[in-house]
């Protein structure tokens, strides 16, 4: 569910991307090896890259189920155990560009396994940490190392399987995301409340472990990668193209601005239900992530919304549902919390969804980089969001985190809104005959 781990995480890639540096280019005519369905390589790339989705997901979120554990065992508030979810995406969004770059050098497949079981081997040693220093510390540490995978796997399907069968195999490996994240989350959540965080955390290793060892035994060797030396100076002009397109730039804060009100929200539910005047059990508390699911049907229809609205239209249904939601669950009444979390999940998938899909249809070369940075930005934003979110709600209780998420909400209204008014502006120029634009820039 969300780059990541939503069906939407990152924009799919599409032909073009199979032939940038680091690819073999088009296969030779009239013989294309690549996996098709029903080939047996073609289900174990499937099956590995959803093993990996899983190992992935599941370390990046497993102390977001166990913050209120944390913090009652460690004597934390709601801020300082909220780092130890903060830091791991916080690490993963510095990691992705150079994960990257090295992949395009020492290739997909070695990237990818050495990501997940590093990852993997870190999360063993998280049960064992002796204070939350070491603990956030671990945790950026196994983000950085986690960022092989988002960053790596789409390339590696788009190079390695027939242009047929790419969507259903980005599906397949979209799902192993969700279910990840999801299943981090409530693995992790339940474990800790029967048994204590670090049991938690242990629990949350062995599955990813397994996960892991699954992906590097089933994953089919590349046969159409071929190593691309790392040029930092054409990285970093590519990066500086994107951070020049206003609309990438836009693009990007949306993402970082949605996904601030999901980390704001998603880092101090737990605590809310807990706390008065709910008194949920904690293992009940760390099933509200069940509520994960509706983001799946929610990023699906984004892209219907989109067709009949345009994406400023989806976007403002996105800000508008999130809104609502936030507003809802102010209620003290346990009802209004659940539905407000219904509305500010779907909301935040919609409003993702529209955004990461918007980045690929945007960029029209160097399609990696702008993934890569949407990523960045959007993890940055889980950071900051989960953060800001838990240090209010401790100083003001639920109020505090939803005025977080108000306050993302309407600045990526104002965003929305200024994008709007240029459309409006470049109308007017085309209808004068001042300028002279195509229609893919008229929906921007």
């Amino acid at each position: 569910m969300q780059p990541s781990d939503t069906r939407a995480s990152a924009p799919a890639p599409d032909a073009s991307t199979a032939r940038t540096p680091g690819t073999s280019g088009t296969p030779a005519l009239g013989h294309d090896d690549r996996h098709r369905p029903g080939q047996r390589d073609f289900r174990r790339a499937n099956l590995a890259l959803f093993a990996a989705g899983i190992a992935t997901f599941v370390l990046l979120y497993s102390t977001q189920g166990l913050l209120p554990v944390l913090s009652a065992d460690l004597d934390l508030t709601p801020g300082q155990a909220s780092w130890t979810a903060s830091a791991a995406t916080l690490g993963l969004a510095l990691g992705l560009l150079p994960a990257s770059a090295l992949s395009d050098r020492y290739g997909r497949t070695a990237v990818m396994t050495a990501s997940t079981l590093a990852a993997s081997a870190l999360a063993v040693a998280l049960p064992f940490a002796p204070d939350l220093t070491t603990l956030v510390a671990l945790r950026v540490i196994q983000g950085a190392a986690l960022a092989g995978l988002p960053a790596t796997a789409m390339a590696y399907l788009a190079e390695e399987v027939h242009p047929s069968a790419l969507a259903s195999a980005m599906g397949l490996y979209v799902a192993g995301n969700s279910i990840g994240g999801m299943g981090g989350r409530l693995l992790s959540g339940w474990t800790a409340a029967a048994l204590g965080w670090r049991w938690g955390l242990a629990a949350s290793a062995a599955l990813a472990l397994l996960a892991a060892l699954a992906f590097r035994l089933l994953i089919p060797a590349a046969r159409h990668f071929t190593p691309a030396p790392v040029d930092a100076r054409a990285l970093a002009r590519t990066v500086g193209r994107h951070l020049r397109n206003p609309l990438l730039v836009r693009l990007y804060a949306l993402g970082m601005l949605f996904m601030a009100v999901f980390g704001a929200v998603y880092n101090t539910v737990g605590y809310r239900l807990i706390a008065a005047p709910f008194h949920l059990p904690e293992s009940i508390a760390a099933s509200i992530f069940v509520v994960y699911l509706v983001g799946t049907g929610t990023s699906a229809a984004a892209g219907r919304l989109t067709a009949r609205l345009g994406r400023r239209g989806a976007l403002y249904v996105a800000i508008g549902v999130t809104a609502a939601g936030l507003l809802l669950s102010l209620a003290d009444s346990l009802l209004c919390a659940l539905l407000g979390l219904v509305l500010i999940t779907a909301g935040f998938f919609a409003g993702h969804a529209t955004a990461s899909a918007a980045v690929g249809r945007t960029a029209t070369e160097g399609r990696a980089q702008a993934s890569a940075l949407y990523l960045i930005a959007y993890y940055l934003g889980n950071s900051l969001g989960g953060t800001v979110g838990a240090d209010a709600y401790h100083s003001t209780g639920w109020p505090g985190a939803a005025t977080v998420g108000l306050t993302a909400m309407a600045l990526a209204a104002g965003v929305t809104l200024y994008a709007t008014h240029q459309a409006h502006t470049t109308r007017r120029a085309v209808a004068r005959g001042r300028l002279t634009v195509d229609a893919d820039t008229l929906r921007t």
